[in-house]
Protein backbone atom coordinates (compact mmCIF):
# COMPACT_ATOMS: atom_id res chain seq x y z
CA UNK A 1 0.00 0.00 0.00
CA UNK A 2 2.79 0.49 -1.24
CA UNK A 3 2.50 1.95 -0.85
CA UNK A 4 -0.37 3.86 -2.58
CA UNK A 5 0.54 5.13 -5.38
CA UNK A 6 -0.51 5.94 -9.59
CA UNK A 7 2.07 4.22 -11.54
CA UNK A 8 1.54 3.95 -15.44
CA UNK A 9 2.37 1.13 -16.86
CA UNK A 10 2.03 -0.17 -20.40
CA UNK A 11 0.71 -3.72 -20.29
CA UNK A 12 0.31 -5.13 -24.10
CA UNK A 13 -2.12 -2.24 -25.16
CA UNK A 14 -4.07 -2.27 -22.34
CA UNK A 15 -4.59 1.31 -19.92
CA UNK A 16 -2.01 1.83 -17.15
CA UNK A 17 -2.34 0.46 -13.81
CA UNK A 18 -2.37 2.81 -11.21
CA UNK A 19 0.03 1.83 -8.23
CA UNK A 20 -0.36 2.76 -4.96
CA UNK A 21 1.68 5.46 -2.74
CA UNK A 22 3.92 2.54 -2.18
CA UNK A 23 4.87 2.29 -5.45
CA UNK A 24 4.98 5.91 -6.52
CA UNK A 25 7.75 7.57 -8.55
CA UNK A 26 11.28 4.58 -9.00
CA UNK A 27 14.10 5.34 -10.82
CA UNK A 28 14.79 4.03 -14.22
CA UNK A 29 17.39 2.22 -13.25
CA UNK A 30 18.83 -0.51 -10.41
CA UNK A 31 21.95 -2.16 -11.21
CA UNK A 32 23.95 0.95 -11.94
CA UNK A 33 24.95 2.34 -8.58
CA UNK A 34 26.10 6.12 -9.93
CA UNK A 35 22.14 6.48 -10.77
CA UNK A 36 20.85 4.86 -7.97
CA UNK A 37 23.37 6.05 -5.34
CA UNK A 38 22.60 2.39 -3.78
CA UNK A 39 25.94 0.41 -3.46
CA UNK A 40 26.18 -3.42 -3.35
CA UNK A 41 26.26 -3.71 0.36
CA UNK A 42 23.34 -1.54 0.60
CA UNK A 43 21.57 -3.48 -1.58
CA UNK A 44 22.31 -6.78 -0.15
CA UNK A 45 21.28 -5.63 3.31
CA UNK A 46 17.48 -4.48 1.31
CA UNK A 47 17.57 -7.64 0.35
CA UNK A 48 18.12 -9.69 3.56
CA UNK A 49 15.26 -8.01 4.69
CA UNK A 50 12.96 -9.24 1.77
CA UNK A 51 12.44 -5.93 -0.02
CA UNK A 52 12.84 -6.05 -3.66
CA UNK A 53 15.80 -3.59 -4.52
CA UNK A 54 14.33 -3.39 -8.12
CA UNK A 55 13.99 0.36 -8.76
CA UNK A 56 14.98 1.21 -5.43
CA UNK A 57 17.04 4.45 -4.53
CA UNK A 58 18.33 6.79 -2.44
CA UNK A 59 16.27 9.28 -0.68
CA UNK A 60 16.64 11.72 2.03
CA UNK A 61 16.45 9.56 5.41
CA UNK A 62 17.04 6.19 3.90
CA UNK A 63 16.04 4.21 0.70
CA UNK A 64 12.77 4.27 -0.76
CA UNK A 65 12.26 0.25 -2.20
CA UNK A 66 9.06 -0.80 -3.32
CA UNK A 67 7.56 2.74 -4.50
CA UNK A 68 6.17 4.01 -1.08
CA UNK A 69 8.16 2.04 2.03
CA UNK A 70 10.77 4.43 3.48
CA UNK A 71 14.12 1.94 5.11
CA UNK A 72 16.19 3.92 7.14
CA UNK A 73 19.49 2.83 7.73
CA UNK A 74 18.61 1.45 11.32
CA UNK A 75 16.13 -0.59 9.33
CA UNK A 76 18.88 -2.15 7.61
CA UNK A 77 20.61 -3.32 10.66
CA UNK A 78 17.63 -4.60 12.64
CA UNK A 79 17.46 -7.80 13.47
CA UNK A 80 14.45 -9.64 12.23
CA UNK A 81 11.53 -12.41 14.14
CA UNK A 82 11.37 -15.73 12.64
CA UNK A 83 7.59 -15.03 12.00
CA UNK A 84 5.70 -13.73 9.20
CA UNK A 85 1.60 -12.86 8.66
CA UNK A 86 -0.09 -15.06 5.75
CA UNK A 87 -3.39 -14.36 4.33
CA UNK A 88 -4.22 -16.34 0.55
CA UNK A 89 -1.84 -17.01 -1.60
CA UNK A 90 -1.05 -13.43 -2.41
CA UNK A 91 -0.10 -12.80 1.31
CA UNK A 92 -0.32 -10.13 4.32
CA UNK A 93 2.94 -9.78 5.68
CA UNK A 94 3.86 -8.14 9.17
CA UNK A 95 7.02 -6.29 9.78
CA UNK A 96 9.54 -6.84 12.54
CA UNK A 97 8.18 -4.42 14.47
CA UNK A 98 4.43 -3.77 15.66
CA UNK A 99 3.29 -0.74 17.25
CA UNK A 100 3.33 -1.74 21.51
CA UNK A 101 2.10 -0.37 24.71
CA UNK A 102 -1.51 -1.23 23.61
CA UNK A 103 -4.11 0.11 24.36
CA UNK A 104 -3.54 3.49 23.52
CA UNK A 105 -4.22 6.44 21.18
CA UNK A 106 -2.26 7.38 18.40
CA UNK A 107 -2.86 11.46 17.07
CA UNK A 108 -2.30 12.24 13.29
CA UNK A 109 -2.03 15.82 12.39
CA UNK A 110 -1.66 17.68 8.55
CA UNK A 111 0.50 20.21 8.02
CA UNK A 112 0.35 22.25 5.33
CA UNK A 113 -1.90 20.26 2.89
CA UNK A 114 -5.14 21.06 1.02
CA UNK A 115 -8.43 20.76 2.79
CA UNK A 116 -9.71 17.82 0.90
CA UNK A 117 -6.50 16.15 2.11
CA UNK A 118 -6.91 16.84 5.69
CA UNK A 119 -10.61 15.30 5.02
CA UNK A 120 -9.35 12.39 3.30
CA UNK A 121 -7.74 11.72 6.85
CA UNK A 122 -10.72 11.96 8.94
CA UNK A 123 -12.33 10.01 7.04
CA UNK A 124 -9.05 7.17 7.10
CA UNK A 125 -9.50 7.50 10.62
CA UNK A 126 -13.12 6.58 10.73
CA UNK A 127 -12.18 3.11 9.03
CA UNK A 128 -9.79 2.24 11.40
CA UNK A 129 -11.70 3.11 14.42
CA UNK A 130 -14.36 1.58 13.34
CA UNK A 131 -12.57 -1.81 13.49
CA UNK A 132 -12.22 -2.24 17.64
CA UNK A 133 -8.58 -2.20 17.69
CA UNK A 134 -6.60 -1.79 20.70
CA UNK A 135 -5.83 1.55 19.29
CA UNK A 136 -7.17 4.17 18.19
CA UNK A 137 -7.02 7.06 16.03
CA UNK A 138 -7.62 10.86 16.73
CA UNK A 139 -6.59 14.49 14.92
CA UNK A 140 -4.10 16.24 17.22
CA UNK A 141 -4.64 19.21 18.69
CA UNK A 142 -4.65 22.17 16.84
CA UNK A 143 -1.29 23.83 15.97
CA UNK A 144 0.17 20.57 17.68
CA UNK A 145 2.22 17.69 15.48
CA UNK A 146 0.76 14.19 15.96
CA UNK A 147 2.88 11.38 16.19
CA UNK A 148 1.72 10.83 12.76
CA UNK A 149 2.24 13.67 10.80
CA UNK A 150 0.99 14.30 7.17
CA UNK A 151 2.93 16.20 5.06
CA UNK A 152 3.06 17.30 1.24
CA UNK A 153 5.63 16.97 -1.36
CA UNK A 154 6.05 17.85 -4.95
CA UNK A 155 7.45 15.58 -7.48
CA UNK A 156 6.33 14.56 -11.08
CA UNK A 157 6.37 11.79 -13.29
CA UNK A 158 9.74 10.07 -13.82
CA UNK A 159 11.08 6.89 -15.45
CA UNK A 160 6.78 6.29 -16.70
CA UNK A 161 5.98 6.56 -12.97
CA UNK A 162 4.56 9.00 -10.48
CA UNK A 163 4.58 8.65 -6.44
CA UNK A 164 1.31 8.89 -4.84
CA UNK A 165 2.44 8.60 -1.15
CA UNK A 166 5.39 6.87 0.75
CA UNK A 167 5.95 6.00 4.80
CA UNK A 168 8.03 3.80 6.54
CA UNK A 169 7.45 1.10 9.28
CA UNK A 170 7.21 1.12 13.06
CA UNK A 171 10.20 1.86 15.57
CA UNK A 172 11.95 -0.63 17.37
CA UNK A 173 10.58 0.97 20.71
CA UNK A 174 7.33 0.20 19.20
CA UNK A 175 5.91 3.72 17.99
CA UNK A 176 4.34 3.88 14.36
CA UNK A 177 6.10 5.18 11.64
CA UNK A 178 6.24 9.17 12.51
CA UNK A 179 5.58 10.54 9.06
CA UNK A 180 3.23 9.69 5.73
CA UNK A 181 4.43 12.18 2.43
CA UNK A 182 1.80 12.88 0.15
CA UNK A 183 2.36 14.28 -3.53
CA UNK A 184 0.82 17.23 -4.23
CA UNK A 185 1.20 17.01 -7.92
CA UNK A 186 -1.24 17.17 -10.28
CA UNK A 187 -0.37 14.39 -12.24
CA UNK A 188 -0.84 11.98 -9.07
CA UNK A 189 -3.67 12.89 -7.97
CA UNK A 190 -5.24 15.55 -10.60
CA UNK A 191 -6.35 19.07 -10.30
CA UNK A 192 -9.26 18.29 -8.00
CA UNK A 193 -8.69 15.00 -5.97
CA UNK A 194 -10.99 12.42 -5.05
CA UNK A 195 -11.49 12.05 -1.62
CA UNK A 196 -12.02 8.51 -0.80
CA UNK A 197 -8.83 7.65 -3.37
CA UNK A 198 -6.93 9.91 -1.51
CA UNK A 199 -8.34 8.19 1.92
CA UNK A 200 -7.71 4.66 0.16
CA UNK A 201 -3.94 5.99 -0.53
CA UNK A 202 -3.78 6.98 3.67
CA UNK A 203 -5.00 4.14 4.64
CA UNK A 204 -2.68 1.80 3.26
CA UNK A 205 0.49 4.24 4.10
CA UNK A 206 -1.46 3.86 7.80
CA UNK A 207 -0.47 0.36 7.21
CA UNK A 208 2.77 0.35 6.68
CA UNK A 209 3.06 2.80 10.13
CA UNK A 210 1.48 -0.12 11.80
CA UNK A 211 3.72 -2.56 10.53
CA UNK A 212 2.06 -4.31 6.93
CA UNK A 213 3.80 -4.61 4.30
CA UNK A 214 2.59 -5.37 0.35
CA UNK A 215 -0.19 -8.46 0.38
CA UNK A 216 1.31 -9.59 -2.96
CA UNK A 217 4.93 -9.19 -1.20
CA UNK A 218 5.71 -12.94 -2.86
CA UNK A 219 5.02 -11.65 -6.45
CA UNK A 220 4.05 -8.09 -7.32
CA UNK A 221 3.09 -9.28 -10.80
CA UNK A 222 -0.39 -10.23 -9.53
CA UNK A 223 -1.63 -6.56 -8.83
CA UNK A 224 0.59 -4.58 -11.24
CA UNK A 225 0.98 -6.35 -14.18
CA UNK A 226 4.24 -6.71 -15.87
CA UNK A 227 7.35 -9.57 -15.00
CA UNK A 228 6.81 -11.22 -12.25
CA UNK A 229 9.27 -10.13 -9.17
CA UNK A 230 9.76 -12.65 -6.28
CA UNK A 231 11.57 -10.34 -3.46
CA UNK A 232 13.31 -14.02 -1.73
CA UNK A 233 13.24 -14.74 1.60
CA UNK A 234 11.87 -12.64 4.27
CA UNK A 235 13.94 -12.13 7.31
CA UNK A 236 10.35 -11.57 9.17
CA UNK A 237 8.83 -14.89 9.12
CA UNK A 238 5.20 -15.94 8.52
CA UNK A 239 2.56 -16.76 10.78
CA UNK A 240 0.13 -18.31 8.81
CA UNK A 241 -3.95 -17.00 9.82
CA UNK A 242 -6.21 -20.38 10.34
CA UNK A 243 -9.28 -20.30 7.79
CA UNK A 244 -8.26 -17.79 5.20
CA UNK A 245 -8.67 -18.85 1.35
CA UNK A 246 -6.16 -20.15 -0.55
CA UNK A 247 -7.28 -18.36 -4.01
CA UNK A 248 -5.63 -14.79 -4.60
CA UNK A 249 -6.75 -12.10 -3.01
CA UNK A 250 -7.62 -9.54 -5.52
CA UNK A 251 -9.05 -6.54 -2.87
CA UNK A 252 -6.51 -5.86 -0.09
CA UNK A 253 -6.06 -3.00 0.79
CA UNK A 254 -2.17 -3.27 1.31
CA UNK A 255 -1.51 -4.49 -2.75
CA UNK A 256 1.10 -2.90 -3.88
CA UNK A 257 -0.71 -1.52 -7.02
CA UNK A 258 -4.39 -0.28 -7.34
CA UNK A 259 -6.37 0.47 -10.26
CA UNK A 260 -6.81 3.84 -8.91
CA UNK A 261 -10.48 3.88 -7.27
CA UNK A 262 -11.69 3.61 -3.32
CA UNK A 263 -10.03 0.57 -1.57
CA UNK A 264 -11.00 -0.30 1.71
CA UNK A 265 -10.20 -3.63 3.98
CA UNK A 266 -11.63 -6.66 2.98
CA UNK A 267 -12.29 -9.57 4.96
CA UNK A 268 -8.89 -11.27 5.06
CA UNK A 269 -7.29 -7.62 5.54
CA UNK A 270 -9.68 -7.41 8.51
CA UNK A 271 -8.55 -10.57 10.07
CA UNK A 272 -5.02 -9.71 9.33
CA UNK A 273 -5.15 -6.43 11.68
CA UNK A 274 -7.46 -8.66 14.40
CA UNK A 275 -4.76 -10.93 14.82
CA UNK A 276 -2.43 -8.30 15.48
CA UNK A 277 -4.16 -5.79 17.02
CA UNK A 278 -7.59 -6.77 18.55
Amino acid sequence: MKKFNLLSLAVAGMLALCVFGCQKKEAATTADTKQDGISASVKSQISGLGFSTENARKVEGGYLVEGDILLSEANLTEKAETTHLSVASTEQYRTTNLVKALPRVITISVTNLPTVYSDAVNAMITRYNNLGLRFTFQRAAAGTTGQINVIGFNEGPSGGFITLGSSGFPTASGNPYSEIKMNTNPAAYGANPNLLYLTSVLQHEVGHCIGFRHTDYSNRAYSCGGTAVNEGASGVGAILIPGTPSAPDAASFMLACSNGGDRTFNANDVKAINYLYK
